[in-house]
């Protein structure tokens, strides 16, 4: 029994070492065949014919009419329309009208916007605000004192009307929460010609009215220091 297993181990490994030269000799013919497949003329053909199908899908498509013009630059695009944004801020900018008081012309005219106050009826509450760039350019938003507010003024949204020296009205309206004129202001520092370092006294003469009194920091002159 030992021999016979012996032999048998013996044919077994005969077998398993000439499979595995029948696999060998198989890939090499593979690979050989696969050589002489990618050499041939019409596998370079269809390669060249792929490479250039590649090429064509890279390439932008582009009408008869402007074929034969240059290529546009971006980056060279994207430098011109910074170009032309910058210039159109700067003439923003440069025509924006912004007048900026001067400490002396802005010291004048809350010192005379006292003055008024100082001669109104003191039955009716009043106060002085002076203009800044906030309130008479850009925004156009106008804060008004806070405990003016919460002492005199309507607890909710509400219109104002507000009444210059001559007798003519503007509404605006109030924001409780915020504390200031909104919709309607804009409209009354404009038509009023409103700039930085005018002061103005305001003057409740009813629940909802505000009499407004307009000094103007360009009346200041230097005989007024």
């Amino acid at each position: 029994m030992g021999d016979m297993g012996m032999k048998y181990e013996e044919l077994r490994k005969r077998q398993v070492e000439e499979n595995k030269k029948k696999m060998d000799l198989l890939k090499l013919n593979q690979l050989s065949i696969t050589l002489r497949e990618s050499n041939s003329p019409q596998s370079k053909q269809l390669k060249r014919k792929a490479r250039s199908q590649e090429g064509e899908k890279l390439v932008l498509r582009r009408s008869n009419r402007v074929a034969n013009l240059p290529g546009t630059s971006y980056k060279e695009s994207f430098s011109a329309t910074n170009c032309r944004l910058g210039r159109a801020y700067s003439q923003r900018r440069d025509l924006s009208g912004r007048v900026y008081a001067s400490p002396e012309a802005r010291a004048y005219a809350e010192n005379r916007a006292d003055a008024i106050q100082a001669e109104l009826d003191p039955k009716f509450p009043s106060f002085v605000k002076p203009m800044t760039q906030s309130h008479v350019t850009g925004g156009f938003w106008l804060g008004l004192p806070t405990h003016f507010c919460r002492k005199h003024l309507p607890k909710r949204d509400e219109h104002i009307m507000l009444e210059d020296e001559n007798g003519d009205t503007s509404e605006t309206l109030f924001l409780a929460r915020k504390a200031g004129l909104s919709a309607g202001w804009r409209g009354f520092s404009i038509s009023h010609e409103l700039v930085d370092g005018d002061a103005l006294v305001f003057q409740l003469i009813k629940s909802t009215t505000f009499k407004v009194y307009i000094i103007r920091a360009s009346e200041y002159t230097e005989d007024d220091q």
